[in-house]
């Protein structure tokens, strides 16, 4: 509480050590004493009792009875008195708001007070005080005092504007105190400079859209100016606002850096801190080829190895601001090592910290000294340690390929020490390293092996298991080994069950003569015995890839396997970005975005670093400039407002995209070798329910698999068919297509009409486009982009206008899209704003495509999935729609439905109504579940009733859309 700080203070004004004796008595009638002594016409008498009554307030009695009498005391030239008065009043003056009204007319005469520490203390009293009835009394004295001649006392009433918004934002800026405050950093004194720009910062907090603290090079002069002469606390609040400014150009960016540097050298380690984040943004800007760039890395390595020699827990804060920075500039510590090395008595939480810097910071150069030191460390006592410092020894050899075989050497030590957590780390890492580095040091899989009996964590166990089936053809006894796992299968964590499942079907592809048995037990208790979906959904896919086409498991399961990554842990880019901007905050020890854990709209807003010179990402991008006043152009309407979304669309590279689109899946033909030789019947369990159209019986389905998973079909096979589930998946027919509007007329494209629809065949979305060309000059050159949307509709390939579109011709093209591009939240959802590249400009539109385009063709639910499905949806969740006149009976709703992948699972017959329960399944794997009432015995009733019910409600407007058009059409 800022009362109980400022009692601290008022001690030391004259007050001897004995005050604590206010703080002893007991006495009963003590208020009515109080009261008395408040009275007194003695002056010493009076600040006893002043004394005493704060002494009763700190330690929780409630005092508030004498407030006239306290209020009554503030009439005096005694500093101290006025002090220990104004504590009071601002710890009552909430809950006696009129009474507070009183102290008013002290408060104005104290403004003006000969003495400016008496009016400081007024000013910074009246912003404590968050009554509503007294703030408008205060705006006259606060006004003076923000012009007052004392700095001590400018700098008071700056901090006070910054309370008062936050009381009442309206009353100050209609009194114009902010127009004040940004004068107030043109002030001659640094401390009002440096109070004025924190009151600032904090106001515009509140406001990210105010342009409160509107920066140019003259203000960021004033700043630089007053930085050498503030407090820390000054230079901190300063340091944070020129984090905020953008340079015009690399000279300024440099200017502003060479002024910054000095601060690196301070004591106060938030100071470094603040200073590391300007010169971090500011460095962005400089061309690498500079000379003071190198000189600036050099320059931010000595003071942040200094902050690592504080106590433990600003190491640890240091620790976690270096490792943002070491992963955007590890050349600014990488001859640094050292420092980083663990001590005995560094805290867990710093040891575990410097040794994820060490690997950050390893290289060819210095992995010896790395390695030697991880070594050391994996023979430490500390378990949590020890298991980081194995890893850690693991992670090198994926990072630096020419020490991988010492690394690997190093860990047979560790597993030679029998140590039972050092071994079961040792071999999750070894399996790493086998999958960076592939036949290269499979000769320790026997020592590995050795150890199989000790290991009782999942992950170790996992690992093992994995070894073993992916070099099971260079394990003599891989059977017997899977086999000991598969004992006690049901009592395993399901990572090493899922593990085992894959590694038994692997080593049945390279041996299958002698492990029939073994794959037909495993997959038996993945699909029967287990109530893990995941384990029997895996298993069940390995019984049908299986059963239907040998060949096609081989290259599934045994497929090659992509080279994992040097660091698999490093912060995304875009996310690193704005975390540079935040060190020496608390998101720079969260490794988060402030977003993530500010509740509320305060200090919410995303930052970002600027654009390197060079990179063309410049706001004076010609390309971009053109594209922003294309935009500018056109009316609201053509583009709605997304916040940064426009931006990003603007942005956009129109070149067309290399990828090609993607091809409808065909079934693969029945592979023509049968791994067992003679039928894969006898692996499941004879000819029950084979298809005779496939001429060799695979086996049916094992008892108790879900109907659709069991015979092969008579067409195709393969994997084509591993996910159609017997639920008709494959070409829909007469599914509704829109007919073309003009989402883009002539006279706002200089020529240039594009209508469109959009389609579903086959399994593939198309936006089908009609370009046509109304100017007098042949267009060429066409690209197409699309914004971020709500299902991350993109262009799967380029735009195809093959020939130059002639004056008053028109070209139809159908676009394929994917749904894998980048998703936003649009409103309204189904909002797509496009931009179109020619020869002559850019143009942009937005169009609303239907919902139906993204259901897709596996959206037929299980009854009693639909049933258990529907129960567990919240009834709030369900919303309920009427389609008028709709002439159709439940057959063709049916079958119209079913062309646009809306599936009935199943229907009903209650008096006159027909209720058919649906399903559809999006492609983000959204399910919808609905139900469609249609009255069968009275003609003259022509409408339906739907209910839709989702987990994710405000698609359901959407979805009746669909219901509407298609059925209407």
């Amino acid at each position: 509480m800022e009362w109980a700080s400022q009692l601290c203070e008022n001690r030391g004004l004259g007050s001897k050590m004995t005050d604590s004796k206010y703080f002893t008595t007991t006495k009963k009638g003590e208020i009515f004493e109080l009261k008395a002594e408040l009275n007194s016409d003695k002056k010493e008498k009076k600040k006893e009792a002043v004394k005493k009554v704060i002494a009763s307030m700190t330690v929780g009695k409630d005092v508030s009875a004498l407030f006239p009498d306290v209020v009554n005391c503030m009439q005096t030239d005694n500093l101290e008195l006025k002090k220990l008065v104004y504590l009071y009043l601002m710890n009552y003056a909430k809950s006696q708001p009129d009474m507070a009204i009183m102290a008013v007319n002290t408060f104005v005469k104290d403004c003006e007070d000969p003495n400016p520490l008496i009016r400081a203390l007024a000013v910074r009293t009246m912003g404590c005080i968050r009554v509503d009835k007294i703030t408008e009394y205060l705006c006259e004295p606060l006004r003076k005092c923000l012009k007052d001649e004392d700095p001590y006392v400018r700098k008071t009433a700056a901090v006070c504007v910054a309370k008062l918004h936050d009381i009442n934002a309206q009353l100050v800026e209609d009194q114009g105190f902010l127009d004040t405050l940004k004068d107030l950093i043109s002030d001659s004194n640094p401390m009002v400079v440096a109070n004025a720009v924190a009151a600032l910062s904090e106001i515009a907090e509140s406001h990210p859209n105010s342009n409160l603290l509107d920066l140019n090079p003259q203000t960021i002069n004033k700043l630089l100016t007053a930085l050498n002469e503030c407090t820390e606390w000054g230079q901190i609040f300063i340091l944070d606002c020129l984090a905020n400014y953008t340079p015009r150009d690399d000279r300024e960016s440099q200017s502003i850096c060479e002024r910054v540097t000095p601060r690196l050298s301070h004591a106060n380690s938030a100071v470094v801190l603040s200073a590391v984040k300007v010169l971090m943004k500011f460095m962005e800007m400089l061309p690498k080829d500079l000379d003071y760039y190198g000189t600036l890395l050099k320059k931010l390595a000595p003071p942040l190895v200094t902050l690592l020699s504080a106590e433990p827990e600003l190491q640890y804060v240091a620790l976690r601001n270096i490792n943002l920075i070491v992963q955007k500039r590890p050349e600014i510590l990488k001859h640094e090592m050292k420092v980083f090395f663990v001590k005995y008595n560094d805290p867990i939480y710093v040891k575990l910290e410097k040794l994820d810097i060490m690997i950050r910071l390893a290289s060819q150069a210095n992995i010896a000294q790395v390695l030697a030191e991880l070594k050391e460390y994996a023979t430490e006592v500390d378990v949590d340690f020890v298991r980081k410092a194995v890893r850690a020894i693991g992670r090198c050899a994926i990072k630096v390929e020419q020490s991988a075989e010492r690394c690997v050497s190093t860990l047979l030590d560790l597993i030679q020490t029998k140590v039972n957590y050092v071994v079961q780390e040792a071999i999750v890492v070894i399996k790493d390293i086998f999958r960076k580095y592939p036949n290269k040091y499979e000769s320790v899989i026997a020592t590995l092996c050795e150890n199989l009996d000790s290991l009782d964590e999942p992950e170790a166990r996992a690992a093992m298991i994995w070894i073993v089936g992916e070099y099971a053809e260079r394990i003599d006894n891989a059977d017997e080994l899977l086999e000991s796992f598969l004992e006690g299968f049901h009592d395993e964590s399901t990572q090493v069950q899922l593990q085992l499942l894959t590694a038994i079907v692997k080593l049945f592809l390279k041996k299958p003569t002698e492990t029939q048995e073994l794959v037909q037990q495993v997959l038996s208790l993945a699909t029967q015995d287990s109530d893990n979906p995941d384990l029997r959904d895996r298993g069940y896919i390995y019984w049908r890839l299986l059963s239907t086409d040998p060949v096609a498991a081989k290259e599934v399961v045994l497929a090659e396997k992509p080279l994992i990554s040097e660091e698999t842990d490093l912060i995304e880019p875009t996310l690193l970005d704005e975390l540079i901007c935040h060190i020496g905050t608390l998101a720079s020890v969260y490794h988060k975005p402030p977003s993530a854990f500010v509740e509320g709209g305060r200090g919410v807003q995303h930052k970002r670093l600027p654009a390197r010179a060079g990179s063309g990402e410049s706001a004076e991008s010609p390309d971009v400039g053109q594209a922003v006043s294309a935009v500018s152009d056109a009316p609201p309407a053509v583009i709605p407002s997304q916040g940064d979304l426009l931006g990003d669309l603007l942005n956009l590279d129109l070149a067309p995209p290399t990828s090609n689109v993607p091809p409808v899946p065909s079934s693969m033909q029945m592979g023509a070798m049968d791994l067992l030789g003679g039928g894969l019947d006898s692996l499941l369990g004879g000819d029950v329910g084979g298809s005779p159209a496939m001429g060799v019986s695979l086996g049916g389905a094992p008892v108790g698999m879900p109907a659709g998973l069991g015979a092969a079909p008579a067409v195709g096979g393969g994997l084509g068919d591993l996910f159609d589930l017997g639920g008709g998946v494959g070409v829909t027919a007469g599914s509704y297509i829109p007919p073309k509007t003009v989402w883009l007329p002539a006279m706002k494209a200089k020529g240039l009409e594009i209508s469109g629809t959009f389609a579903r065949r086959s399994g593939v979305i198309h936006m089908d486009l009609s370009f046509t060309n109304k100017a007098m000059s042949v267009m060429t050159d066409f690209a197409i982009q699309f914004n971020k949307n709500s299902f991350g509709l993109a262009p799967a390939g380029p735009l195809q206008v093959l020939t130059p579109l002639s004056p008053n011709q028109t070209v139809d093209v159908s676009l394929p899209l994917s749904t894998t591009g980048p998703v936003m939240k649009m409103e309204p959802l189904n909002n797509l704003q496009v931009a179109v590249k020619n020869n002559i400009d850019v143009f942009y539109f937005s169009c609303q495509y239907p919902i139906s385009l993204l259901f897709v063709e596996d959206g037929k639910m299980d009854r009693q999935v639909f049933l258990a499905t529907w129960k567990d949806i919240p009834s709030e969740n369900e919303a309920q729609f009427q389609i008028k006149d709709c002439h159709l009976n439940s057959d063709a709703a049916s079958n119209k439905l079913q062309g646009s992948n809306i599936f009935t699972v199943a229907k009903r017959t209650v008096d006159t109504q027909d209720m058919l329960y649906q399903s559809v399944k999006l492609t983000n794997g959204i399910w919808m579940l609905a139900e469609l009432r249609i009255q069968t015995g009275n003609p003259n009733s022509t409408d339906l009733e739907l209910s839709v019910k989702c987990r994710a409600p405000e698609v359901s407007q959407y979805v009746y859309q669909c219901y509407e058009l298609i059925l209407r059409n």
